[in-house]
């Protein structure tokens, strides 16, 4: 006689995910070496570094696999109100990496709070669908109250200047809000405004501040420039191209010999595709493939609608910039700096998405999706209540 228990994770996807990080080690020491030797005369500088973030990444997706996901509806708005703080501070007090304000330091450490502020406007909006209720549907009570939100840290992280990281805010919260029932029109128009507003953040920077690489970045994608801004982007497709169907071999890249610029970061890709060839790029997608599937399963099958839209708001969040992330690589986007969830190097990132994981793990375990099996005396039969008995496993 068999007795099924539930409040099992999905093993699985918490295998996928440990795994691309592993796999980020390798991607990332072959990447960087180069680039470490010339800079602080080590190879194993950056690789120290990013295998310090692994494992305090590692930790904090744990960290959010033992918190109740419904632990975090108590603390939405305080956590985005601290997370716009921490943006304002960076604005304000932060340093300055190639020309954008994105980082509050800490003696040797840093910090990108637009990461922060990303999950934290995520979950955040993932509680005002739920409690809002019906109200959802009204522009008023339930559409504006959302948009304040998201015009808040977009305006803020668009002031960094970060242009996308808010263009892929605004695609994220409007994906949230349709599976939240936001109405059509109202998403629409939501649209077209932030479309607009964009096109004219694009203008002024180039012509009134004078900061034109933006406007220059599209203009350049559009017409195939390959000098020029365009630059790590036809060097990223060279390594695709040497390659081939295998690949060069793990460490054996010449792209990343100076030729590619910072490969180890946006363009991680790149490496992936040069040593280990179109074979290693599929697998690699098929693994956030997998993320996605699993990751809508466990929002199909949630205990409630807090858990649903939080599993929705996490899974299109690594499926995203993952695809982003490939698609700059190969030409498809025009380049725009955000980075491989998993694979590339990173401290911020990396850890906020592998709590967000975590996250994730702990709302599949509160649903009947992977329960567990274990073997009952015919004695224990007669004790069973209805409810504990066999159930139907999907």
């Amino acid at each position: 006689m068999l007795k099924i228990r539930r409040n099992h994770i999905d093993i699985w996807l918490l295998i996928v995910v440990l795994g691309l990080m592993v796999v980020s080690l390798g991607v990332v020491y072959s990447a960087s070496a180069e680039w470490s030797l010339k800079r602080f005369e080590t190879q194993n500088h950056y690789i120290d570094l990013h295998a310090i973030k692994v494992l305090l990444s590692i930790s904090a997706l744990f960290v959010g696999l033992s918190i109740p996901y419904s632990f975090y509806k108590k603390f939405t708005k305080f956590t985005l109100i601290a997370a716009v703080l921490f943006l304002t501070f960076t604005f304000l007090l932060g340093g300055e990496t190639k020309g954008a304000v994105r980082w509050l330091r800490f003696g040797g450490l840093g910090f990108q709070p637009s990461e922060f502020a990303k999950f934290a406007l995520l979950f955040h909006i993932s509680y005002l669908l739920t409690s809002k209720g019906e109200y959802i549907k009204d522009f008023k009570k339930g559409f504006l109250p959302i948009v304040f939100w998201i015009a808040i840290v977009t305006g803020l992280v668009l002031a960094q200047p970060n242009l996308s990281t808010s263009v892929m805010l605004l695609v994220l919260t409007i994906v949230l809000m349709y599976v939240g029932r936001v109405r059509i029109l109202h998403l629409l128009s939501m649209v077209l405004a932030s479309a607009g507003l964009f096109t004219l953040y694009i203008l002024f920077m180039a012509y009134v501040l004078k900061r034109p690489y933006q406007l220059q970045r599209i203009i350049n994608f559009v017409q195939g420039d390959s000098g020029g801004y365009n630059y790590q982007l036809w060097q990223g497709i060279i390594g695709f191209g040497n390659g081939g169907l295998f690949g060069v071999g793990p460490g054996e890249s010449r792209q990343r010999d100076l030729f590619l610029p910072e490969a180890y970061n946006d363009f991680i890709y790149s490496i992936v595709g040069e040593e280990y060839g179109l074979l290693g790029t599929v697998v690699v997608l098929g693994a956030f493939l997998f993320i996605m599937l699993r990751g809508f399963r466990i929002a199909k099958y949630a205990k409630d609608e807090f858990a649903r839209f939080l599993a929705v708001a996490i899974t299109s969040t690594i499926i995203l910039y993952a695809l982003v992330n490939a698609s700059v690589a190969l030409g498809i986007f025009p380049t725009t700096g955000l980075p491989m969830p998993f694979i590339s190097y990173g401290g911020s990132s990396l850890m906020l998405s592998a709590f967000s994981i975590g996250v994730l793990l702990n709302i599949s375990a509160h649903t009947d999706l992977h329960p567990r099996i274990t073997k009952i005396t015919e004695n224990d039969v007669a004790a069973l209540a209805p409810e504990t008995g066999v159930r139907k496993t999907y």
